[in-house]
């Protein structure tokens, strides 16, 4: 069988050295024997097929934060309210609409998480803002 041309643009010809540790190297070497594919293609098909995480703005990140720690307090109150509940002492608050309020702040937290960053509020020159987890 005779050997295809291919286009001068589709021709490998840069390496990219990477550092893996030990672990790293035996986990990609046994990803790609399972994959039946060479560590390269498996490596390319990961990095350059694959959909990039949506970046968050600086004030999401902030807001979904801020959310987080005013739902740890929440949830502190709760547990407080279902205590007293318990031992049947005077409630600090409504259950029902802690629980409400606490549902909706996690409604919140999971809208922010998935805004667009296309947004008005994300600009050119805040291209270092996003953070990774």
């Amino acid at each position: 069988m005779a050997n295809r041309k291919q286009s001068k643009a589709l021709v490998r010809k840069h390496i990219f050295p990477v550092r893996l540790s030990d672990i790293e190297l035996d986990l990609l070497r046994i990803k790609s024997i399972d994959a039946g594919m060479s560590a390269s293609e498996l490596m390319r098909r990961n990095t350059l097929m694959r959909p990039l995480p949506k970046r968050l703005s600086k004030i999401s990140l902030q807001t979904y934060w801020e959310l987080g720690q005013i739902g740890n307090n929440l949830n502190q109150l709760v547990k407080a309210t279902n205590t007293a509940l318990k031992i049947g002492r005077t409630l600090p608050a409504d259950p029902e609409l802690l629980r409400e309020l606490l549902e909706l702040l996690h409604q919140c937290r999971r809208d922010i998480a998935s805004d667009d960053v296309d947004d008005d509020d994300s600009e050119e020159d805040e291209e270092d803002d996003w953070e990774a987890d």
